[in-house]
């Protein structure tokens, strides 16, 4: 963003909360979310996927426990973040930066984390992509 405000690179790929000010503002001008879907923030900026059929890539956080940390602890641990995620100003908070609280399970986390892991390995193969 450093870089990009002043016009010393051309373009970058950002998520919306570190850019949308800008682009709100008028000083940057978004050419697509890579996201499935328009961001209801955005809504007259392009999906990728709708110039590129099968685009998609979303940002997403999480928080994880060590291997073996107790059902009890990972359960309460599991409620009070999507308690803080069902909160109407956090939320609001959010659709203002553009991102979309994702309230889940344990369960439903790591199968997200497997698609992820999965999508992404695909590419990496395809691209022949080596660690160097």
């Amino acid at each position: 963003m450093n870089d990009l405000l002043p016009g010393r690179v051309p373009l970058i790929f950002d998520n919306l909360p570190g850019s949308i000010e800008h682009i709100k503002a008028g000083s940057l001008r978004a050419l697509g979310v890579t996201a499935a879907k328009r961001s209801a923030a955005l809504l007259d900026v392009p999906t990728i996927g709708e110039t590129v059929p099968g685009y998609e890539v979303n940002v997403w956080n999480g928080i994880v426990v060590p291997k073996g940390t107790p059902s009890e602890i990972i359960n309460t641990l599991n409620g009070a973040v999507n308690a803080v995620l069902a909160d109407p100003r956090l939320k609001a908070r959010f659709a203002e930066l553009g991102g979309e609280p994702m309230p889940m399970t344990p369960a439903e986390f790591g199968k997200l984390v497997v698609s992820e892991s999965e999508k992404w390995a695909k590419v990496i193969r395809a691209a022949h992509i080596k660690l160097e």
